[in-house]
């Protein structure tokens, strides 16, 4: 771990916390609009400081952590946690979010295929829609 008065990048710390597997990850992700902190986007070589909270969005996951400490170093999951903290706040609206999808809530859950009448029906819908 690093003193606050070393330079990181956010890319480099994201993959040293493993947020993300790769730093090239890291860096799409953040040049894809997925990393806010403040309520505004990040660059992939801002500098992130110990007390900065960001919002992190990794597939139907939204975490809001503190940055704790510093690192450019990948190590292993236990020392990776010691660089940040969720919140109480993000914690709760993961775990209400689990428990929806796991509930099938959010409209995931199908029958299955289409049978051929229903895809019929479907195409008919949609040429419908497109005149």
């Amino acid at each position: 771990m690093h003193d606050s008065e070393d330079k990181v990048r956010l890319d480099k710390w994201l993959w040293a916390a493993r947020f993300y597997k790769t730093r090239a990850l890291a860096k799409e992700a953040i040049e894809g609009g997925k990393v806010h902190c403040r309520g505004e986007r990040c660059k992939p070589g801002k500098e992130p400081r110990i007390g900065d909270e960001y919002l992190i969005r990794q597939g139907f996951e939204e975490r809001s952590v503190v940055v704790l400490a510093l690192s450019v170093v990948r190590r292993g999951a236990a020392q990776a946690q010691l660089l940040y903290a969720e919140t109480a706040d993000s914690l709760s609206r993961r775990e209400a979010a689990a428990a929806l999808r796991k509930a099938g809530a959010l409209g995931l859950q199908t029958d299955g295929r289409p049978s051929k009448k229903q895809r019929r029906q479907i195409h008919h819908f949609r040429d419908r829609q497109d005149s």
